[in-house]
Formats: C-alpha cells, sequence, structure tokens
C-alpha cells in the first residue's frame, strides 16, 4: 500500500488547527473523562489496582525483561 509521511513541522502546525480543538460528534459522555466531572465528584480508588501490593516490595517490570549481553 501507499505510506503517507508527515513531517514535524506538519504534524506540530496541525496540533493548532481548529479541528483538533473540536471534540468528535459522536463521542459517549464519561464525566471525568469525556466531559468534566463533578466538583464534589472525587475519584475512586480501582480494587482492582494491580500496582498496589501490601507488604511486597516493588520489583517493578524490570525482573520480567532482563537480557544477557
Amino acid at each position: 500500500g501507499t505510506r503517507i509521511i508527515y513531517d514535524r513541522k506538519f504534524l506540530l502546525d496541525r496540533r493548532n488547527s481548529p479541528m483538533a480543538k473540536t471534540p468528535p460528534c459522536h463521542l459517549p459522555n464519561i464525566p471525568g473523562v469525556t466531559s468534566p466531572g463533578e466538583a464534589g465528584e472525587e475519584p475512586k480508588a480501582d480494587a482492582n489496582n494491580l500496582n498496589h501490593q501490601e507488604g511486597k516490595p516493588s520489583m517493578g517490570d524490570d525482573a520480567q525483561f532482563e537480557m544477557d549481553i
């Protein structure tokens, strides 16, 4: 297929265009994500938070991707 390659200046110029500042027309209404949240609304903690480990030191992702060079 045909590959379209844009240079950096062209893309940075498009960032300030009026169309880039307009939200998509069929975007669902999700408070706090696609529309501003209510003033009294606080973000809720996710019960399935994978980064929350009590009593275990954080290992990070480094242990999973070790490589010997």
